[in-house]
């Protein structure tokens, strides 16, 4: 019989593990704790403690701040994730020396810190210029579109957010009707309605709430736009990924090695930001003794998304040598001539064939005389049942036969799952 090493899972191992050790030279977390110890001043964030006499320790800010660079860095945002990762991530309990700050103090920590980062960002900028990573001749500007916390259906105007505030409250009391009838039901069904009679009042309170003394939200052209009931900050833009409701993040970089001289989040379009993060730019190298003249004769590129009259005269005023190609330039270019044979595909390949869309009751005929439907083949759906209740309305279901469905060519466009064996068609009744 084979032997096999025993298996002991109550056995303790003691590993001796060295922090400093798991901070290599040259990786991007050496270098953020290189740069937390030695060159940022975190006397600000001194003034928001208060256990000088009483009150227990606190976790040290460079801890949180270290943590929370190398976490936004690899793409974690979410406070649970870096707390996690400070538990089970050698590089973040190194980084943290082992205290492992809970998501309550990580959350607490980045959302009251709007004062002392321009201080920090500040700090860094003069950091790279002293170590000679900003080249100040050439600069790029660009943008990414991103999601609030807060969804879609929150906006509109202030007329259709207060004909979806009535809408709610006629929901509301056909709910508390149905949750007087249930009061006989199952404990099931009675808690069932009650949660969502819960919801549809805090969704009217909400409303209601924003809607009072509210007034409309204004575009750079004067008329209103969809304002937002949970973050009115937030608006409506399109993105690679379709419509969002959300932000457009700004950043202004150094071409030398990729140096962010500026950052910001607007709830406006491309077009408009260029001045402001020019501004924001300007400011900061001023704050690390940079003349204000910094950008003059100095290059900026920039997509056609931020070509306008505006953004030009801009450029023209800072004495900035502007690279913006605007919306049409493409047609004038001669390297494009030949961009239309890439509509009707990719790499002058037909596109395939749209699929058709399915059948609706529209396509399917009564015929009173028999009392059944005709599918678009002519098959008949002969009636199962009568008079079936489904929330408020009420429908006669006709079912198809298996065999005249199975062998349907039409089949992909009438059965809407792929399980599905045979054609179901709910009919309302009129009342």
């Amino acid at each position: 019989m084979a032997k096999f090493k025993p298996l002991n899972e109550n056995q303790l191992v003691m590993l001796p593990i060295s922090l400093q050790d798991q901070l290599v030279p040259d990786t991007l977390e050496h270098t953020i704790s290189e740069l937390v110890e030695k060159h940022l001043d975190l006397s600000v964030f001194e003034a928001r403690y208060k256990n000088d006499e009483t009150g227990a320790a606190a976790i040290h800010p460079k801890i949180l701040l270290k943590v929370i660079l190398l976490a936004y860095a690899r793409g974690m945002i979410s406070s649970r994730q870096i707390e996690r990762a400070c538990q089970e991530n050698i590089v973040f309990i190194a980084l943290s020396y082992g205290y492992a700050p809970d998501h309550s103090t990580i959350a607490s920590f980045v959302s009251s810190m709007q004062s002392e980062i321009q201080t920090l960002f500040s700090n860094i900028l003069l950091v790279c210029d002293g170590l000679g990573l900003l080249d100040g001749t050439h600069f790029s500007l660009d943008g990414v579109k991103l999601s609030a916390n807060v969804s879609k259906e929150w906006s509109g105007t202030l007329e259709e957010l207060s004909h979806k505030r009535d809408k709610l409250q006629e929901k509301l009391q056909r709910v508390i009707a149905e949750h007087a009838q249930a009061d006989q039901q199952p404990e099931v069904v009675v808690a069932r309605q009650k949660k969502r009679e819960r919801r549809f009042q805090r969704q009217v309170a909400r409303l209601n709430e924003f809607l009072k003394d509210r007034e409309p939200k204004r575009g750079s052209d004067g008329k209103e736009i969809q304002s937002n009931a949970v973050d009115n900050e937030s608006v409506k833009m399109p993105s690679s990924h379709g419509v969002v409701q959300g932000y457009n993040a700004q950043a202004l970089v150094d071409a030398k090695h990729q140096i962010i001289l500026a950052a910001e989040a607007f709830a406006s379009q491309d077009h408009e930001n260029l001045k402001p993060m020019l501004a924001g730019a300007k400011k900061n190298l001023q704050s690390i003794g940079k003349d204000k003249s910094y950008f003059e004769e100095k290059q900026l590129t920039a997509d056609s998304n931020y070509h306008s009259l505006n953004s030009l005269t801009v450029c023209k005023d800072e004495k900035i040598e502007a690279y913006i190609p605007d919306i049409q330039f493409r047609k004038r270019d001669p390297r494009f001539a030949d961009q239309e044979r890439f509509k009707d595909g990719v790499h002058g390949r037909q596109r395939p064939d749209p699929k058709p869309s399915p059948f609706t009751v529209a396509d399917f005929s009564f015929d009173a005389t028999r009392q059944v439907y005709l599918c678009p083949q002519g098959k008949e759906l002969t009636c199962h049942a009568r008079n079936q209740l489904n929330r408020h309305r009420t429908y006669d279901v006709y079912h198809a036969r298996v065999e005249d469905c199975a062998a349907c060519p039409w089949r992909a466009r009438c059965l809407s799952k792929a399980d599905a064996s045979r054609r179901y068609l709910s009919i309302q009744v009129q009342g």
